[in-house]
């Protein structure tokens, strides 16, 4: 019965809430000015605001739209509670609406910043230590997750990315699922795994599939086996519950997501591996962690979470045991597990909740 009523609730929230902003619009004094003479125009210029943030709709998708909506919607809400605390305690009558400005000027700033946050892609650096021994040897390994393919990054953004990577001399490279997205366009997948095939490591270049790669609809101009090819031909190692030695010292393991069909337990996968080496798993959903640390995987790389995205969801996530963590590094047992926040994101041009990155990692 819950789930029958949601798309009643959410209508009766938009209706209700754009009537609200439409209405709270009208109560700046040039329109109330206006509307003495022109009582039609000023209303449809308190239109304005729900106007602009249907154009974003347009622009980008109904998704965006929505999280614009709700943080305007959100921000005039509390603006109007603060001026309503504040209003009685004042000596001398205000007839600037302040409220109102305040919301728009918030709503702008906040959904600015996370505009930023989402299209400037900020190095991460983290150092692990081992007590195996490695012989000496060191390794460099950069993670990227989560590019999602045509939201902040197209091909040619992502190429240019990869110029950055190249910069910090990885030894290995790993893309750690949602590469590309539903929305995201052939040319720009050709271009970014031409830009991965660019990349000169020492061990090569590894990916894992997530949620997103395979589509969940099937409106893409290219097919899941067209992004499979197009990953070889650029000489991109795909690991479906597969291992691969990274020198001397080193495995990495590359696990098939959540998501699909025969995925092998976390022990399984180590069982066969030489547990003297440095195990580095990947596994782009974060949500196996007591099974992953019981399997001896010496470091877990996850991506999935965006870092939370939009405060507070991923808070939000963790709290009903969705994700194991959101973002960062923790340690349980002999294990450490880090997840990236992502070099994008899905469907959402903001990061209110976090900073877009790919992360340099040394293990010694």
């Amino acid at each position: 019965m819950l789930w029958r009523m949601m798309p009643v609730l959410a209508a009766a929230m938009v209706i209700g809430g754009s009537a609200y902003i439409v209405v709270r619009t009208h109560r700046f004094g040039f329109l109330r000015a206006l509307a003495q003479r022109h009582k039609l125009l000023s209303w449809l210029l308190a239109l304005i605001p729900m106007g602009l943030v249907g154009l974003f709709g347009l622009a980008f998708n109904l998704t965006a739209m929505a999280v614009v909506f709700l943080h305007l919607l959100l921000a005039w809400l509390v603006c109007d509670g603060v001026w309503l605390l504040v209003k009685p305690h004042l000596k001398k009558p205000v007839r600037h609406y302040w409220a109102g400005t305040a919301a728009l000027a918030l709503t702008v700033l906040y959904l600015g910043a996370g505009w930023f946050f989402a299209h400037h892609v900020y190095e991460t650096d983290r150092t692990f230590t081992t007590d195996k021994d490695l012989g000496g040897e060191s390794i460099r390994i950069a993670a990227l997750s989560d590019s999602h393919l045509g939201i902040t990054l197209d091909g040619e953004g992502f190429a240019a990315l990869m110029d950055r990577v190249q910069e910090k001399s990885p030894d290995a490279v790993v893309i750690v699922g949602d590469f590309v997205d539903d929305d995201t366009d052939r040319a720009d997948m050709l271009r970014a795994c031409e830009a991965l095939g660019e990349l000169d490591t020492t061990y090569g270049v590894y990916f894992v599939y997530g949620n997103h790669d395979d589509g969940y609809f099937d409106y893409r101009n290219f097919s899941s086996a067209e992004l499979r090819q197009a990953l070889a031909e650029n000489g991109v190692t795909v690991l479906e519950d597969e291992a691969a030695p990274l020198g001397d010292s080193f495995t990495i393991v590359g696990r098939k997501d959540r998501s699909r069909f025969g995925r092998e337990d976390a022990a399984d996968l180590t069982a066969v591996l030489d547990p003297s080496r440095y195990i580095v798993m990947l596994d782009h959903q974060p949500n196996d962690y007591d099974a992953e640390a019981a399997a001896g995987a010496d470091l877990v790389i996850s991506g999935h979470t965006h870092g939370g995205h939009i405060f507070p969801a991923g808070q939000i996530g963790l709290a009903l045991g969705i994700n194991d963590s959101v973002y960062g590094v923790q340690r349980r047992g002999s294990t450490d597990f880090l997840v990236t926040s992502g070099v994008s994101g899905w469907a959402i041009p903001f990061k209110t909740g976090c900073i877009s990155e790919f992360v340099v990692i040394d293990i010694e």
